[in-house]
């Protein structure tokens, strides 16, 4: 086998090469310079630097520097759309308004499709710190699988078919990527925000979901928002992909804690605790330690959470008629003599089939109108159709209070005029005597 030699041609040295070479490099040392400005302690600064740089990124796409071959990435400028996602995944810095901002660029396809194709190569394979995880984190939720349901293309639409935008190879990345996040050391806020992801974008994508089943249950441990999105996550798993828990309501009934009405994922909860109880199958017992926890959290709950609290345990009810007992129940009708375990983490030892629902009873008093009522249904005959509690689960204090300065209230006559005596002013006509002249008048 002959091998030939060939020495590469030499640039022949002129005034235009020169020139050109001279404003290729003062372009790339510029682009570098517009980079920087991204990490600027004042904010305008690097939102205006990044919607430079995508700027010149497509320009640069639609007006190639070089004349390229027909390889489609050559069409492309990978690498400034690699710095710009090198400059937002930072180590230093919280980039959440930049991430914000770079949302309006994947609405374009190509920006999309070769975000997923560098994205890998970006991942830190060791333990990154709490800041660039959070990055990664908020860009990632940022993404989509699919296409964008209006094609545009940043770089021209006659670029458009250049672009192949491979549903199966963005899902194979996207395991990729989250193979390595599920094997960083994560705090409470990135685990926290690593189960909104995985929830809202990548739990359904994932070609081996189950195995994620040992780092939900850890996190159901955790507490807080941690546990009320781990349960989430479960629920998921046991209604998509048959997982078996059977500890599942022993979890829930524990979660229901005073500190769950000061978060933000509360409406999450009940509406979870709503899903898991739906069936009419479950043992009454169960259903009558939820009923009666929630009751007994009502006497602490802020006042739209005790509306929400009626008509849950008022749905319960209807679901199984057999937990109408509670509302007449005389044995726990003295709260000394109530048989309810509150400290009881086993809903079924709780002993709540025993006692009765004299909390809500005790609502039925309460100084807000709006609660009073929906506390009311105790006495009530029980509707035949379920409330529903999707539109009260996102309602506020302030919500409650302006429905109420909104109803009609009685007008009532006031004596705006001190009296100063027992006998009428000299003039004034008394009560009796302003009647008999009406009479009068009608006649």
């Amino acid at each position: 086998m002959h091998f030939e030699i060939v020495p590469l041609k030499a640039v022949e040295r002129s005034v235009e090469n020169d020139k050109r070479k001279w404003l290729m490099d003062t372009y790339e040392e510029c682009y570098i310079k517009i980079l920087d400005c991204m990490d600027h302690d004042n904010s305008k600064v690097g939102l205006q630097a990044l919607s430079t740089a995508m700027s010149l990124l497509a320009t640069e796409c639609r007006h190639p520097l070089l004349r390229y071959t027909s390889d489609q990435e050559n069409y492309f400028p990978v690498n400034k759309l690699r710095s710009v996602l090198m400059k937002l995944l930072s180590v230093k810095r919280n980039n959440t308004p930049l991430i914000n901002k770079h949302t309006e660029y994947l609405i374009f396809d190509d920006i999309l499709f070769y975000t997923w194709k560098l994205l890998p190569s970006l991942t830190a394979k060791s333990n990154p710190n709490e800041l660039y995880i959070m990055n990664y984190l908020s860009l990632l939720e940022k993404m989509q699988i699919y296409p964008n349901a209006e094609t545009k293309h940043l770089c021209g639409e006659d670029q458009a078919s250049l672009i192949n935008f491979d549903e199966t190879l963005t899902k194979k990345n996207l395991n990729r990527v989250w193979q390595c996040i599920m094997l960083w050391e994560h705090t409470q806020e990135t685990h926290r925000q690593l189960l909104v992801v995985l929830l809202e974008k990548v739990l359904v994508h994932l070609d081996k979901p189950l195995i994620l089943t040992d780092f939900l249950m850890d996190s159901l441990d955790v507490g807080g928002p941690v546990s009320l999105l781990a349960l989430q996550g479960i629920f998921t798993m046991i209604q998509v992909h048959n997982l078996d828990y059977p500890n599942i309501f022993a979890k829930l009934y524990s979660m229901f804690e005073p500190e769950i009405f000061h978060t933000k994922y509360k409406a999450r909860l009940f509406y979870l605790a709503d899903l898991f109880l739906s069936s009419t199958h479950l043992p009454e017992m169960l259903v009558a330690a939820f009923a009666k926890r929630l009751a007994r959290l009502a006497l602490l709950a802020p006042s739209e959470d005790i509306i929400i609290i009626c008509h849950f345990v008022g749905n319960l009810i209807l679901r199984h008629p057999g937990l109408k007992y509670l509302l007449h129940n005389g044995n726990g009708a003295i709260t000394s003599l109530d048989p309810y375990i509150m400290e009881e983490r086993d809903p079924l030892k709780s002993n709540a089939i025993n006692s009765s629902l004299w909390e809500l009873q005790t609502l039925q008093s309460h100084v807000q109108p709006s609660v009073a009522a929906a506390a009311r249904f105790i006495g009530a005959p029980l509707p035949s159709v379920e409330w529903d509690i999707g539109k009260v689960l996102e309602n506020s204090g302030d919500d409650i209070f302006d429905k109420e300065i909104k109803k009609m209230s009685k007008l009532i006559v006031l004596q705006f005029e001190q009296p100063k005596e027992l006998t009428l002013s000299r003039g004034d006509k008394s009560l009796e005597d302003k009647s008999n002249d009406v009479h009068e008048i009608v006649r």
